[in-house]
């Protein structure tokens, strides 16, 4: 999106579309710019998994290639819409089929940093932590910084 900017600080960030996952990728981006680092910004997919005898039709009717489209938009707009272009931090995305959590393990792997949103598009609305940011903090290779949505 932008130019490299120097010294070698990673900053991975998991972009899920979600407001605490913009929020994260803008608390990054100010976190770069300081260190003057680089961000990955992560977003993970994986095609549904449909329990039972016959498989739910539109979900069937879906090619691989739809879910990775999907993950490829929602990153795309998450980045425009916090990431602005005179920006001098260079945001680079980063799209990968598994589960969400491990993505953003490996992604983390050498990086100096991994932050994510506090929850996304995940079930319990009273949890403080999702189980993605949850499973990050205990089995992050790297410090972890856990974004509040400032709505919730």
């Amino acid at each position: 999106m932008s130019t490299p900017s120097g010294n070698g600080h990673r900053i991975v960030v998991g972009v899920d579309g979600s407001q605490a996952s913009r929020e994260a990728l803008a608390w990054a981006l100010r976190q770069a710019e300081l260190t003057r680092g680089s961000i990955d910004a992560v977003t993970a997919w994986h095609k549904p998994v449909v329990v039972g005898g016959m498989p739910y039709g539109p979900l069937a009717a879906l090619e691989q290639s739809d879910f990775a489209r999907f993950a490829e938009t929602t990153l795309t707009n998450s980045i425009s819409a916090v990431v602005g272009a005179d920006s001098a931090v260079s945001v680079r995305p980063v799209i990968q089929q598994g589960n969400a959590a491990r993505v953003l393990l490996d992604a983390a792997d050498g990086a100096d940093l991994l932050v994510v949103g506090s929850r996304g598009h995940g079930g319990f609305a009273e949890a403080l932590l999702g189980s993605v940011s949850q499973h990050c903090v205990h089995h992050a290779p790297c410090p972890v910084v856990i974004i509040r949505d400032r709505r919730a």
